[in-house]
């Protein structure tokens, strides 16, 4: 947020990717992928979609096997992937698929409240949720390939999985995310990589034929090469707006937010062609001041900041806050002989609000009375 009415692309300088936007009367929901950091499946909240703060994590570990636990196995690129978010008839539902467990479905009343996380008989890649005006529901999944799949009130499939488009322009069609918007069935999903695009997908049947259009293609150098992977958005004030990602190397990917206009019923993003850098915030009826996440943290509350995560499942005997209030308190769990196996490492996200930057730079103080000859602790950057 510039402070004058406009903002700056990225929106979100750190690694918040894979996203779904949705409004629920005058709040944004911003789900994310979070993938092996548990209290995980972030979910940030926003009055004008530039300024955002945390909300929830909603899954607080993941108890599906040694693997989550670091104990001979990990999750390092699996976990929670890209997953959907709605709000229906007075309830969150949430939508995600792992490779190795298959799919989950997460229900609450209030996003800020503990959710209910339900473990469904089989899984969807990158699900697009959809209720329908007739009271369906309907799935879109799927990588290259893309199906649809009806689900009853358990979410469990009704009928078989109808193959509705294949990926043509090149492979890797993905992410598609399900919408109905006047007379049309629209998939909004990405050919993805490092220099992925966005592309819509509508047809009149939800089975189908559907027509693709290139929504925006930028593989210009600097803060929008190649955006893709989102959500489509309309404000309360009729707008329409895309949140998008753009991969940022070894900080992870931003979220990029472009306006949205409509070509004879196609979505268009950005101008001329190319993603918008700086642009008029969102019109939504009121002005909110500028804001950043949270990074910094004393310890003084009795539970951690939604900004923080830890590498897999901790070992909660082993960390505390109120054996030594002010302090987070942390015991060895196990001899490790390398970072990416060590448990109770807790970790947060990089920012890099200065692109001429490297790394955004941090303090810290640390207590190292109670360790002996041998031990290992510190801080560390961890990317791969």
């Amino acid at each position: 947020d510039n402070g004058d009415g406009t903002y700056t692309n990225p929106v979100i300088a750190s690694d918040f990717p894979d996203p779904d936007v949705i409004r629920v009367d005058e709040v944004y929901y911003f789900l994310s992928t979070t993938m092996f950091i548990f209290p995980g499946v972030t979910i940030l909240k926003s009055y004008d979609l530039v300024n955002w703060e945390y909300c929830s994590n909603v899954v607080p570990r993941m108890d599906y096997g040694p693997c989550y636990n670091l104990e001979g196995c990990n999750r390092y690129s699996h976990g929670q992937w890209a997953s959907s978010l709605k709000y229906h008839n007075g309830r969150f539902y949430l939508l995600f698929n792992t490779l190795d467990e298959g799919g989950f479905l997460c229900t609450a009343e209030k996003p800020e409240e503990p959710w209910e996380i339900t473990h469904l008989p089989r899984g969807f890649h990158d699900p697009g949720l959809l209720f329908d005006t007739d009271g369906r529901i309907y799935v879109a999944w799927g990588y290259n390939k893309l199906y649809i799949t009806e689900l009853d009130s358990e979410f469990n499939s009704i009928d078989q999985d109808v193959l509705v488009y294949t990926g043509d322009i090149r492979p890797g069609l993905e992410g598609a995310h399900l919408y109905k918007i006047n007379d049309y069935y629209y998939m909004y999903s990405t050919y993805g990589g490092l220099d992925g695009f966005q592309v819509a997908l509508r047809s009149k049947n939800i089975y189908g034929t559907y027509e693709q259009r290139i929504v925006i293609r930028d593989t210009t150098k600097g803060p929008n090469y190649g955006i893709h992977q989102g959500a489509l958005i309309q404000t309360q004030n009729g707008e329409w707006w895309t949140m998008l990602m753009v991969d940022s190397g070894p900080f992870g990917r931003f979220a990029s937010l472009q306006h949205i206009t409509w070509d004879y019923g196609w979505p268009v993003a950005g101008k001329y062609g190319k993603a918008i850098v700086t642009h008029k915030k969102p019109a939504v009826g009121e002005s909110y001041p500028p804001r950043s996440l949270p990074t910094s943290d004393e310890f003084n509350n009795p539970i951690l900041g939604l900004q923080w995560g830890w590498n897999h499942n901790p070992e909660p005997s082993k960390w505390s806050l109120s054996e030594n209030p002010g302090f987070l308190r942390l015991e060895t769990v196990r001899l490790s002989d390398s970072l990416p196996v060590a448990r109770n490492t807790l970790t947060q996200r990089m920012f890099s609000y200065d692109s001429d930057s490297l790394a955004t730079l941090g303090t810290a103080k640390m207590d190292f009375s109670n360790m002996k000859d041998g031990d290992i602790a510190g801080l560390a950057i961890s990317q791969d």
